[in-house]
């Protein structure tokens, strides 16, 4: 077995970065649209409420059959709290959203 070539390794490794850096150039997205965004705002309220609700009917489920009979008490309560986790799930997406959109307006330059 023989040793690689210095020279065509150096090259490679010159090949690989300049694949890279025009990778890194091209993978700038335009910014999100608004029935993008109001999608995931529905599909993170949306998911919040499914899980909560679920975790509660299941609760009850499964004390149902050990006698304790508190058929709606957990429902409720936990799908109220998956309200409160898809409204703080909305809100930490805003944010995100707005702190993008704020990087990628700053970044480009101003048109006049």
């Amino acid at each position: 077995m023989t040793a690689p070539d210095p020279d065509r390794l150096t090259d490679l490794g010159k090949r690989l970065d300049d694949l890279q850096t025009r990778k890194a150039a091209g993978t700038k997205s335009s910014p999100p649209s608004q029935s993008g965004i109001a999608f995931r705002f529905a599909t993170e309220l949306v998911a919040a409420l499914i899980v909560g609700g679920g975790l509660g009917w299941g609760i009850d489920w499964l004390f149902g059959h050990f006698g304790f009979h508190t058929r709606p008490a957990f429902l409720v309560l936990f799908f109220m709290a998956g309200m409160a986790a898809g409204i703080r799930n909305v809100m930490h997406a805003a944010k995100e959203i707005n702190a993008e959109i704020a990087e990628k307006s700053a970044s480009k330059p101003e048109e006049k």
